[in-house]
């Protein structure tokens, strides 16, 4: 796995041995910032169930301003931070080492984001979890895309009931990414 573009481009990064974290695969991880990177300047991006980091270290070094990695695995988050450290994007990162969404209620009310990328384990519904406290919170930008990588099977039936509007959905070979935008309110 390695940084495809910006700054840190073609830096390899560090991922765990074993099946405890799936990385995102190199291809994907390009479609997925070509579909996105316009925006990225400046950027705050939230990394959800970030693994290795390599989804928000790809964010960091196409120009996000800031980006928070949240893992609840001592090794992952071991991992990240030698991955940041090598990358030199350290000083731009907020290592949360926690779950999720632990992590989304010690955020709340201090952080608002314009991207939040999430690739919970699959099949235990922590994106709907997820979504559900999203919903009803403050961390959400004006503009916040959120971006579940998640398998091919998983619905997302229920969340125009939250106040999600679904943007897009990508499908791969083996799972899918779906874009997804909170509904503008009216004041």
């Amino acid at each position: 796995m390695r940084v495809i573009a910006g700054s840190a481009k073609r830096l390899q990064l560090k991922t765990l041995d074993g099946t405890e974290t799936r990385p995102t695969t190199d291809r994907i991880k390009e479609t997925l910032f070509n579909m996105i990177s316009t925006y990225l300047c400046d950027s705050k991006f939230l990394d959800l169930f970030a693994g290795s980091g390599g989804i928000g270290i790809e964010a960091l070094s196409r120009g996000a301003g800031e980006a928070v990695f949240v893992e609840k695995n001592p090794k992952a988050m071991e991992c990240i931070k030698a991955n940041l450290e090598h990358t030199r994007l350290e000083d731009r990162a907020v290592p949360m080492s926690t779950d999720a969404l632990t992590a989304l209620h010690r955020l709340n009310g201090s952080k608002k984001f314009d991207y939040i990328f999430m690739d919970p384990p699959y099949g235990q519904e922590l994106e709907k979890q997820v979504l559900t406290y999203l919903a009803g919170s403050d961390l959400l930008g004006d503009d916040c895309l959120i971006i579940v990588e998640a398998s091919l099977d998983t619905s997302f039936d229920y969340v125009m009931d939250m106040g999600f509007t679904l943007i897009k959905e990508k499908k791969y070979k083996t799972n899918k990414h779906v874009f997804l935008e909170m509904e503008r309110r009216e004041s």
